[in-house]
């Protein structure tokens, strides 16, 4: 039996959203591109935030003839200075922000860790506390705007499996005390955006901001090409055979729009949201829902989250919410 594939309805998708000007970080490529491209069509102004300019530029010559318009962008998540220069950037051109689309990241391929100039470790760096700072600073654009919609890109990962449910260990973000395994570091990583998009709502509740965490599917993008010969090898051995339960991109781009444009979204503020996945351990969730209960009761635990947070604002160098 085929497997069911979320995707939005026509009333999502021929919704008229002239005007609005959103943020996708990196939407040079894959999932960020095709959400790109459909918010595009609908007439909105897309900042595509890419660490690669040139490549953000030349995807986007794919969007002639299509109703709205595109700024490229220079954005490192991996580099916080580059953060704070967008940021400022952003706010000195626009004085909207309709939905700001957390949608970069990625997972270090290398078997031992690797620091960022910030002295973070890449994977959490690149998936969680670039954005966490980008979001900051860009809050009051977003309640100024409001109604406007917030979404960090999470994983089936997070949710890990019935007897090893993946958590944040707060006494050491940065892997300088534990053993580093890559795919344990990007499961911490997706249950820190899940956290994350839980304690915004709740600081942003009754001010118009919807915050929303999202597991886009299996997506065939570029995700794992950073390996050696060898990872980079396999990979490409078993993508053929996975292709029948893998998404394409615009496929894994609808859990997104639905969060960024749906009526239905903001009366879940806070909630993860899934497109169906043969990779969730709990057979149960494969379906996936929209929105849909996360398994991992690690990544609903609010007080981690406060902690969290609270924690990222003097390792990022903000000053307390």
């Amino acid at each position: 039996m085929a497997r069911r594939k979320l995707a939005i309805d026509e009333k999502t998708r021929s919704k008229d959203i002239s005007g609005k000007v959103y943020i996708v970080t990196g939407a040079n490529s894959g999932v960020g591109l095709e959400t790109t491209r459909q918010l595009v069509k609908q007439g909105g102004h897309v900042v595509m935030a890419c660490r690669r300019t040139n490549a953000g530029e030349e995807a986007a010559q794919s969007f002639s003839g299509l109703n709205g318009s595109y700024e490229v962008m220079k954005l490192d998540l991996a580099d916080l200075q580059t953060v704070r220069d967008f940021a400022t950037k952003f706010k000195q051109k626009y004085d909207r922000l309709d939905g700001l689309d957390c949608n970069a990241g990625m997972v270090n391929m290398k078997s031992e860790p690797v620091y960022t100039k910030d002295g973070f470790e890449i994977t959490m760096a690149a998936s969680y506390f670039g954005h966490f700072l980008l979001t900051e600073l860009l809050l009051d654009v977003l309640k100024k705007s409001a109604p406007s919609r917030w979404l960090i890109v999470s994983s089936v990962v997070h949710a890990g499996s019935p007897s090893n449910r993946p958590a944040v260990h707060l006494d050491d973000l940065h892997y300088k005390a534990r053993e580093f395994k890559r795919f344990a570091a990007y499961a911490e990583a997706k249950v820190a955006v899940v956290l994350y998009a839980k304690e915004l709502a709740e600081r942003l509740e009754g001010t118009g901001v919807s915050a929303f965490s999202v597991h886009p599917g299996w997506a065939r993008s570029n995700f794992g090409s950073g390996g050696n010969f060898l990872m980079q090898a396999l990979m490409g051995l078993v993508r053929p055979f996975t292709r029948s339960m893998s998404d394409s991109n615009e496929e894994s781009a609808q859990t997104s729009l639905h969060c960024l444009l749906s009526d239905d979204a903001p009366n879940h503020s806070g909630a993860y949201f899934s497109q169906s996945s043969v990779l969730y351990r709990d057979k149960g969730l494969r379906d996936g829902g929209w929105p849909m209960e996360s398994p991992n009761p690690n990544a609903k635990n609010m007080d981690t989250a406060r902690r969290l947070v609270a924690m990222s604002y003097g390792l990022v160098g903000l000053k307390d919410a």
